[in-house]
C-alpha cells in the first residue's frame, strides 16, 4: 500500500484553536493575532493513528478567500474542542463577578460556530475541560464562573502550581456509556486543572461522572435518538497523562470517540446545530470581529 492510499484511509481529525490575541507590546509577532494548539492534545489524538488538523478562525482583519467552519465540518471527520481559557458569562447570560473572569468572548464565539457547523454535518464532537463547557453552554447550560466562591464545601480544583499533577477523585455514574468503557471502575482519579464548571446541564445531556465528594459533574454526553449525533465531554484532561500513572487511562476515551469518528464517515447523520439557527454562530463571530476593526 503506498503511502499516499494509507494516509487517505485514516480518519481526519479537527482540533479546535487557541487564540493568542493581537498583542503591540509582544516582542514576537508583534500585534499580530495567533491561532495555535497545545502539543499533548494533538499528539493524544494522533497516538491512535488519527490525522490532526487545526480548524483556524475563518473571520478577522486578515480573512480573503470563501473558505468557512461548514467546509471543515464536511470535509473532517470529527472535531475534538480545546481546551483553555475560561468561557466569558455573556455566553450563558450571566454578567462576570470578576474582571479575572471575563474569558474570551471572540473564541467563545469561534467556539460556537465550529460546534454548530459539526453539529449540523453530523460529525462527532469531543470536548476537553474548556471544551466541556462551552459545549454545555452551546447547547443551553450554564456554569459556575468559579467553583470556590459559588459551590459551597467545593473541593480544589485547580492548583496552578503543581497545574497537571493536581488531582482528585470522580465517580462514574453506572450504566452510562462512560461506565461501559471503564468496566469494575467505579470511583477512579482523574487530573483537575479548571475553576469554572457546569452549574445546570444543558437539555439532552446526561451526566456520566461527577467529582467526589462535592458533586460537581466531570463527564457529560448527548442523548442518543432522533438524529442526534454523538457529542461527549470531560472536565479532566485525558491528554495529559500523569508520570506515576495514577489518573484513569485515557485510551478508552479516545477510541470511543474515534469509533463514532469512523462511524460518521460511513453513515454522516446531519443534524440541526445548537442554536437552533443555522450558521447564526458563525455571522455572530463575523459581526463581533468586525467590530474589532
Amino acid at each position: 500500500m503506498s503511502l499516499l492510499s494509507h494516509s487517505a484511509s485514516r480518519l481526519k481529525i479537527g482540533l479546535s484553536a487557541c487564540f493568542s490575541h493581537a498583542d503591540p507590546d509582544r516582542s514576537l509577532f508583534t500585534n499580530k493575532t495567533l491561532q495555535y494548539v497545545e502539543q499533548s492534545i494533538a499528539h493524544w489524538i494522533m497516538s491512535a493513528g488519527a490525522l490532526v488538523v487545526m480548524v483556524p478562525c475563518p473571520t478577522g482583519e486578515t480573512a480573503r478567500g470563501d473558505v468557512t467552519l461548514k467546509h471543515y465540518a464536511e470535509w473532517l471527520d470529527g472535531v475534538v474542542m480545546h481546551g483553555g481559557s475560561d468561557v466569558w458569562p455573556g455566553s450563558y447570560g450571566e454578567e462576570p463577578l470578576k474582571d479575572a473572569w471575563l474569558g474570551d468572548r471572540v473564541r467563545d464565539l469561534y467556539d460556537l460556530a465550529v460546534v454548530e457547523a459539526f453539529s449540523q454535518a453530523g460529525k462527532p464532537i469531543f470536548g476537553v475541560c474548556r471544551g466541556l463547557q462551552l459545549i454545555n453552554v452551546a447547547f443551553g447550560g450554564t456554569l459556575y464562573q468559579d467553583i470556590e466562591t459559588q459551590h459551597p464545601g467545593a473541593l480544589q480544583h485547580r492548583n496552578a502550581i503543581t497545574y497537571d499533577q493536581h488531582v482528585h477523585e470522580v465517580d462514574i455514574v453506572p450504566h452510562t456509556q462512560l461506565a461501559r468503557l471503564y468496566p469494575g471502575r467505579r470511583r477512579v482519579t482523574v487530573n483537575s486543572i479548571h475553576h469554572q464548571g457546569i452549574k445546570r446541564l444543558a437539555p439532552g445531556f446526561d451526566i456520566e461522572a461527577w467529582s467526589h465528594p462535592d458533586g460537581l459533574p466531570e463527564a457529560i454526553r448527548r442523548q442518543g435518538g432522533n438524529g442526534r449525533g454523538y457529542i461527549a465531554a470531560t472536565q479532566w484532561h485525558p491528554e495529559f497523562r500523569s508520570r506515576e500513572g495514577v489518573t484513569l487511562d485515557d485510551m478508552p476515551l479516545l477510541r470511543d470517540f474515534l469509533a463514532a469518528c469512523s462511524q460518521a464517515r460511513a453513515r454522516p447523520r446531519p443534524g440541526r446545530g445548537p442554536l437552533q439557527i443555522r450558521d447564526r454562530a458563525e455571522r455572530l463571530l463575523r459581526r463581533a470581529l468586525l467590530r474589532r476593526h
